[in-house]
């Protein structure tokens, strides 16, 4: 309801009054109150029915939890002996069941919404760290004021300052920028990849290199990207000089800048540290065709293999947190993580996975038809996954099994959103393509990344490609030694990543590169 106006109001300033101070507040001002808004709802009303937690409110959220996971294992696993109309009705009478405890939570945080503070360009800027700016990026579309026709969408970026008047820039068609986004993050995929600094400079001159004109001196960055940008890791773009940014600025993905009203959680941790590492996957069944579940339509032919170097992982940071409380292999369960309450650190070191949304085709959907007329179960197929919290998630001990019942050892996004983590101050994704999902332009990113937040995780560390198991060890290792030492949550990702491009063998922004952290940047007592 509200994009066309927001929309109009950055038009507005970037197309009709470029110099008007008026028209490009009004402009900032509305991408701050909105940009992310569908997640700020969510959240609130969440957090509010959390610190409240009456015996009703309670009951609601474990049922919310019970519908959430059986809409998982439906979709995922599918329906034995059911046509493929009866399975998309099954499907549709689970969605309702969730989105009507959802709309009913949702009504009890009234009050909640009501208490909250007003946002203003003024309070976020008061907000805004000593010595640090804030870059919002935002994607609009030109329209012609006569005709009320769109042109073409565009990226610009609004940077604020703790003092001063906002800064602005039009960095160009969306498009371009999309592709040369695409192009890179393909060949951060690979260690081999040659031209990986040509491409990280190509597209650092569509959008840092213009904005670092607004930045000046400033090196600490507050980062709320759009659209695709979302899935860049900014310390891996390379300047006029040929260095790369994590050189010279340390980088905070937020959702909005709007979250620097609200990033310190007033809850607190209620548990010790939670180590999840190696889960007991089980063998390959031999039906299975041994697919990693990347990149996948469906789990139904996926095999999550042993993942032994995340044991010593787990080993390593218990040394640094020895009250840690670590669970592997056959421990390392779906329901093991649901019954967490508040601990103050997660860290989770298995196989993430993001299947692609399967494409309308009427000769699949054919195919489809005549392998359910021979086979009668429509299980084996697999469903067109339109939620993408129900396309991202964890494999766990037991995934490879397909059991059946409440711990079939997949965790999707959307049961990830449910966990009790008011007071953790920082989820680590030790795994592949956690911080990746499906982007929609002007509320974030659809996948875990959102789904931790709304399960009331201060800060996360995810990963945007698949990692190198054993790299990402050593990355964990050097991230917590230097947060036990009082680094902050970003500035201590800053410094393990460049240890590591100073090492010949992983100079490669494949290995140090691919875990951002999003949310609140500083150590792990609160001190920035």
């Amino acid at each position: 309801t509200l994009a066309r106006s927001s929309n109009h109001s950055v038009a507005l300033h970037v197309r009709s009054a470029p110099d008007n101070a008026t028209a490009r507040d009004l402009a900032l001002t509305a991408i701050l109150q909105r940009k992310g808004r569908v997640l700020d709802a969510m959240n609130d009303g969440m957090g509010a029915l959390r610190r409240r937690a009456n015996p009703q409110d309670r009951a609601l959220f474990d049922q919310l939890q019970d519908a959430r996971a059986q809409l998982a294992r439906l979709v995922l696993g599918g329906l034995q002996k059911a046509s493929p109309a009866e399975y998309q009705q099954a499907i549709q009478r689970r969605e309702a069941s969730v989105e009507k405890l959802e709309t009913e939570l949702g009504s009890r945080s009234s009050e909640f919404r009501v208490q909250s503070q007003p946002i203003t360009l003024e309070a976020v800027q008061s907000a805004v760290p000593k010595d640090s700016a804030l870059i919002e990026i935002v994607s609009f579309s030109p329209f012609d004021r006569k005709t009320d026709k769109s042109e073409k969408p565009r990226y610009v970026a609004y940077v604020l300052f703790p003092q001063g008047e906002p800064r602005w820039v039009d960095l160009g068609e969306v498009a371009p920028i999309d592709q040369a986004t695409a192009e890179f993050r393909k060949v951060l995929h690979s260690s081999k990849s040659a031209n990986v600094k040509a491409l990280a400079r190509r597209l650092d001159e569509k959008v840092m290199q213009p904005i670092r004109k607004l930045l000046g001196p400033t090196h600490n960055v507050l980062l709320s990207p759009d659209g695709a940008l979302n899935l860049v890791p900014f310390a891996a773009l390379v300047d006029e000089q040929n260095r790369y940014l994590v050189e010279r600025y340390s980088f905070t993905y937020l959702t909005s800048g709007r979250d620097l009203l609200r990033l310190r959680s007033e809850e607190q941790a209620t548990t010790a540290p939670v180590i999840v590492a190696n889960p007991d996957f089980g063998a390959r069944p031999a039906e299975q065709k041994g697919q990693s579940a990347r990149g996948m339509l469906d789990l139904t032919q996926a095999y999550f293999p042993p993942l032994a170097a995340t044991a010593q992982e787990a080993t390593a940071i218990k040394a640094i947190l020895p009250q840690a409380t670590v669970l592997t292999q056959g421990q390392a369960t779906e329901t093991a993580l649901k019954q967490l309450a508040s601990p103050s650190l997660l860290h989770i070191a298995t196989h993430g996975f993001f299947l692609a949304d399967k494409p309308e085709d009427a000769a699949e959907t054919e195919r489809q038809r005549k392998l359910l007329q021979q086979t009668g179960d429509w299980s084996s197929l697999g469903g067109r996954l339109e939620n993408p919290l129900l396309r991202s998630g964890l494999g766990l001990a037991g995934a490879n099994l397909r059991k059946s019942g409440d711990d079939d050892g997949i965790l999707t996004a959307m049961e990830v959103a449910g966990l009790n983590l008011w007071g953790t101050k920082l989820v680590v994704l030790s795994a592949c393509e956690t911080g990746v999902g499906e982007v929609k332009t002007g509320e974030g990113v659809y996948g875990l990344r959102r789904a931790l937040v709304l399960a009331g995780a201060e800060t996360q560390v995810m990963s945007l490609w698949p990692v190198s198991d054993r790299g990402t060890r050593d990355l964990m290792i050097g991230y917590y030694q230097s947060l036990q030492a009082g680094q902050g949550r970003s500035a201590a990702m800053r410094q393990v990543q460049l240890r590591m491009l100073n090492e010949p063998q992983r100079r490669h922004p494949f290995y140090w590169a691919s875990f951002i952290v999003s949310g609140e940047w500083a150590n792990l007592n609160g001190k920035r």
